[in-house]
């Protein structure tokens, strides 16, 4: 079984890199006709990730878009603004779970000088 920690931020770094891919076809779409821009609920996704490790949440429309001539509502600016955003909690995760799991490794380490 994993210690609280690891399980905590896998699940986060799972669902952070499942809404990076979202953001991504967001931005891949952002020409095609009629296409609505998705996303995840950090916390509900999160939520079920840590319940059952198996389980994706699924992405729910973007309901603050403005619809264009064309039907897409797909803002780049936006995106852009997810993107940073997402990327840097990713990192903050990322830094975190390499920090404890190093300090972790640290602490179990027998002491060499027998102090």
């Amino acid at each position: 079984m994993q210690s609280g920690f690891l399980n905590f931020y896998s699940g986060a770094l799972s669902v952070l890199q499942s809404r990076a891919d979202l953001i991504a076809d967001n931005v891949a779409n952002a020409d095609t006709p009629n296409y609505k821009a998705v996303d995840l609920n950090f916390d509900s996704a999160l939520a079920a990730q840590l319940t059952d490790p198996d389980t994706q949440a699924a992405p729910e429309y973007r309901a603050d878009g403005v619809v264009g001539l064309n039907g897409n509502d797909v803002s780049l600016d936006s995106e852009r603004v997810e993107a940073a955003a997402n990327g840097q909690a990713m990192m903050g995760a990322a830094t975190f779970l390499r920090q404890s799991t190093s300090d972790l490794l640290t602490a179990l380490r027998p002491n060499a000088g027998g102090i």
